[in-house]
Parts: C-alpha cells; sequence; structure tokens
C-alpha cells in the first residue's frame, strides 16, 4: 500500500531507512546522530542555525541539507519556530529531485500529465518517474492517487510510488505542505515528470 504512516515499516524494496518530522521551538535545540549511510534534512518551515562538521550554517524554509558522514552529530538551533523532516537511506548518487512543496486548489485545474478518468481541482499532472518518489506531509490535507487508487493526505503520512508508476494530487482540503523526494535514477535515468504520451515507460 502506497500509504504509509511516517513512523511506520518502509516496504522491502524501499532505499529509505527511516522518515521523521519534528517541531523544534524558538531557541530549543535538537540533537541527532547520523545512523544512515546518506541523510537529508529538510526545513519544512521556519529557520535555524545548524552545527555539523565543524560548521555553522544558517537555513530556512525550503532549504536541504546533504548528511554524509555516519556516525556524526548534528545540532539543530531554532531561530524560530521550525519543522524539520530528517529523512536517512541507501539510495545512489544519481537521484532524482528532492525539496518542500505546498499547493492548493486552482480557480483553473488542469491536468497537463496522461489522461485520466477523475475529476481534479488543482493544477497538477499524472505522471510517473525513472526512480521511487516520496511524497511527506507535514501540514494540510488533501487527496492523492498512486497507482490508480485515491489516497487521503494528512501530516504525519507519506505516499510512496515506485518508479514507473503513475500519481497525481488532485484535491486539497486544506493548503498542504510537504516534502518530495526522489530515490535513485534506474531504467532509462531520466529526471523530472514522466508521461506516456511524449515518453515511453
Amino acid at each position: 500500500m502506497p500509504l504509509l504512516k511516517c513512523s511506520d515499516p518502509l516496504p522491502e524494496w524501499s532505499e529509505l531507512d527511516f522518515i521523521e518530522t519534528f517541531e523544534i521551538k524558538k531557541g530549543e535545540v535538537k540533537s541527532l546522530i547520523q545512523k544512515s549511510i546518506k541523510e537529508k534534512i529538510f526545513i519544512g518551515e521556519g529557520s535555524c542555525e545548524i552545527f555539523m562538521d565543524m560548521k555553522n550554517l544558517k537555513a530556512k524554509r525550503e532549504d536541504y541539507l546533504e548528511l554524509n558522514n555516519p556516525g556524526s552529530e548534528i545540532r539543530i538551533r531554532a531561530e524560530e519556530d521550525c519543522i524539520v523532516i530528517h529523512i536517512g537511506g541507501r539510495w545512489s548518487d544519481e537521484t532524482g529531485s528532492c525539496g518542500v512543496f505546498k499547493i492548493n486548489n486552482s480557480e483553473s485545474p488542469y491536468n497537463a500529465g496522461d489522461p485520466v478518468n477523475y475529476d481534479r481541482k488543482t493544477e497538477f499532472d499524472n505522471h510517473f518517474h525513472d526512480c521511487d518518489e516520496y511524497w511527506i506531509i507535514f501540514k494540510g490535507s488533501g487527496l492523492a492517487v498512486s497507482e490508480g487508487e485515491k489516497y487521503d493526505l494528512k501530516p504525519g503520512y507519506l505516499l510512496a510510488t515506485r518508479m514507473g508508476d503513475h500519481h497525481d494530487l488532485i484535491n486539497v482540503n486544506e493548503e498542504i505542505h510537504g516534502v518530495w523526494f526522489e530515490t535513485s535514477l534506474k531504467g532509462k535515468k531520466r529526471l523530472g515528470h514522466l508521461w506516456n504520451h511524449p515518453h515511453s515507460k
């Protein structure tokens, strides 16, 4: 099933070991130890100072950092209330894209991707990738489609779609804020959203 709680065990096919989301209040410090071969930290909201590898880094909403030193300590001090998304796993050096996103319904809903048999309220496209993709939701709620099934998205949940399977985000109840992460590129290793009409699987 593509929809999981972030705290649930991930599927055997997944290149991710864990996904965690936490809030840090202004002035507080959160300490982490890198436990996976590769990890990423995304700043979903707010701003902070990150202490790692003898460096001090400033980070704000939509920034993300690569962690490539297993066993090292990372400290995050919130300069304002923060939401941080922390993932780890065993993906390759050649991956798709990643980042922080937000989406709402549109006055002019439109699907630029492959044809569908359902209605939508968003400007988004029914697409697939040459990699697995994860949508990790930390605020808002709505309706997504993955592998032909509809799923309710809400905070603390993730949608995991395998390489080659179509997925779509079709309705927003409350503005959705989340992280997208595309893992190791495989097959033709094409970047971005792929569609059957200009691209073949």
